[in-house]
């Protein structure tokens, strides 16, 4: 079962698509564990999009991610399908990796470092 984050649903799709095109762009982000481990499945989801490499998975991973400028001259969709996806090329899944950080000294909500491998 999938978390909900303490959100509707809306609120939820767009907290998982800022942060997959954040991650995507910076490739490490930190932030709390249970979103950390909820945006594995999404981000994987992404690289697998991104290997395909058809037209139809370019639209499709479009239709999730914002457009978001990696640098001057590059998107989030176009790093993911050029840069990200062939580093990736032989890997059979599991791209991303969670590393547990400890509370956070505010609230105590438990922190987390989510990565690609």
């Amino acid at each position: 079962m999938a978390r909900k984050l303490g959100r509707t649903t809306d609120q939820r799709m767009a907290l998982l698509r800022n942060l997959a095109t954040d991650l995507i762009i910076h490739e490490r982000l930190e932030t709390t564990e249970e979103k950390a481990k909820e945006l594995r499945s999404v981000a994987d989801k992404m690289v697998t999009l991104g290997k395909r490499g058809d037209l139809h998975a370019r639209r499709q991973a479009a239709s999730f991610l914002y457009d978001s400028e990696a640098n001057e001259d590059e998107d989030a969709l176009q790093k993911l399908f050029n840069d990200i996806a062939a580093r990736y090329d032989e890997r059979q899944g599991g791209y991303t990796r969670v590393l547990k950080l400890g509370p956070r000294r505010g609230d105590g909500a438990n922190m987390a470092i989510i990565e690609f491998v």
